[in-house]
């Protein structure tokens, strides 16, 4: 099938944009110009003059199945994703049960090749059970399918552990991903330490919870060689031990949540689950050196950690409520509206750091808009604004604190392969 998305501008590599057409055939982009016009298309899709991009690659979400599927599923996670412009999502495995051996494993894999609209890369865990010493069978994995190792949502405490898992995935040329948290610094924390935990009289989490297993981890990496890939970052602790790092030459990349840039522990407002996320929302000088870890080259991309719940059990107090934000709709409005029409990003950089640069540092074979790769295709409006409507999401999870927020940049169209999977008009 030959499909035509005409009256589309991409920007160049000099942040420039150009007004193209792009034409689509067997699953691929098989031209780019405007000399087209003799040809014959089966579909034509206009662009309206708005912004056509590489599909997005989230490498950090949670959909939940199976064993929490009243949270999300795969099919509405993956549906919440291609409504966000995202063509590749890579799902954590904090599932019950938790996917850590070959046939559980397959049992996820095939309800994303039965029910996902966009492309899903699914994680094996670490450590079985997520929480045991007893690393998982990775050479079994990975001939499974597996996308890279991780324990998210729980920090591996021990680190003879981890030191042993980086060597078995240096072996395996296999990542390992991590969600760093020293429980044992933890003290029943449920949101940033500092004067606004203190003023809601809520029990407080040190950025040494999250920086702290950061550098031991680091060392650890070093030894081994592995690739090492920190979740989230979110303090500047944690972007200082990542940058000394890189410059020694270890092999670590690392990654940034959209609210983590744009929020920060003085915009919570009152005790409500909906600001309740882990890590939590820092201070002023954290968000600064997140921006900066960005610009510099010190954190590598955008994920949005995703991680939806129920209605009722977010809609109560931070002690109460469970960790957590979605974002596979609302991250490129909003990294698009606060970074990009402020002049602090480059339009050219939001496209690298949430499509270039996941892909290219876990080697998929996505992210860009070149002839003979997969037609993953985004079209974003950048000319109107609309307020943030959780009415409107894909996802089963509507808890975001960004309800009501103005922004731009809402996805108009979404391909896979070629294929419409999201259309903002149907």
């Amino acid at each position: 099938m030959k499909t035509l998305i005409k009256n589309g501008k991409i920007v160049t590599k000099d942040n420039q944009t150009i007004t193209c057409d792009l034409w689509l055939e067997d699953g691929i982009i098989a031209g780019i110009g405007k000399d087209f016009s003799d040809m014959t298309f089966d579909q034509v899709y206009d662009a309206k003059n708005q912004l056509v991009t590489p599909g997005l690659v989230d490498v950090h979400v949670h959909l939940r199945e199976p064993g929490f599927t009243y949270k999300e599923t795969i099919k509405d996670g993956s549906k919440a994703a291609a409504r966000g412009g995202y063509t590749t999502v890579c799902a954590m495995p904090n599932l019950d049960p938790v996917p850590d051996t070959v046939e559980k494993f397959n049992d996820v894999k095939a309800i994303i090749e039965k029910d996902a609209v966009v492309k899903v890369h699914q994680y094996a865990p670490i450590t079985e059970e997520l929480r045991s010493e007893t690393l998982t069978d990775q050479k079994g994995l990975k001939a499974a399918g597996a996308f890279a190792f991780t324990n998210d949502g729980v920090g591996v405490q021990t680190a003879g552990t981890m030191y042993l898992a980086m060597k078995e995935a240096a072996e395996n040329d296999m990542a390992l991903v991590a969600h760093t948290e020293d429980e044992s610094l933890l003290f029943g924390g449920v949101m940033h330490k500092g004067e606004i935990s203190e003023k809601l009289d809520l029990p407080g989490i040190l950025s040494a919870t999250e920086s702290s297993q950061i550098a031991r981890d680091l060392i650890l990496a070093e030894e081994t060689g592995v690739h090492y890939h920190v979740c989230h970052v979110s303090t500047k602790e944690s972007v200082r031990v990542i940058r000394d790092a890189k410059k020694a030459g270890v092999h670590v990349t690392a990654e940034v949540s959209p609210h983590h840039l744009i929020l920060i522990d003085e915009n919570i407002p009152e005790d409500h689950g909906y600001w309740k996320m882990n890590p939590p929302l820092r201070g002023i000088a954290d968000r600064e050196a997140l921006i900066e870890g960005l610009l510099d080259g010190t954190i590598d991309c955008i994920a949005t950690d995703h991680a939806p719940h129920g209605f009722e059990e977010k809609n109560q107090s931070f002690l109460k409520s469970p960790f957590g934000i979605v974002g596979s709709e609302t991250a490129f409005q909003l990294i698009y509206t606060h970074f990009v029409e402020t002049g602090r990003f480059t339009l050219e950089q939001v496209i690298d750091w949430m499509a270039v640069k996941p892909a290219e540092i876990f080697g998929l074979a996505v992210g860009t808009l070149n002839i003979g790769q997969p037609a993953d295709i985004a079209v974003f409006d950048l000319s109107h604004e609309e307020k943030i409507d959780d009415k409107k999401f894909a996802s089963l999870g509507v808890n975001t604190p960004f309800t009501g927020w103005p922004v731009k940049g809402a996805t108009l169209m979404t391909f896979v392969d070629g294929q419409l999977v999201y259309n903002k008009e149907d």
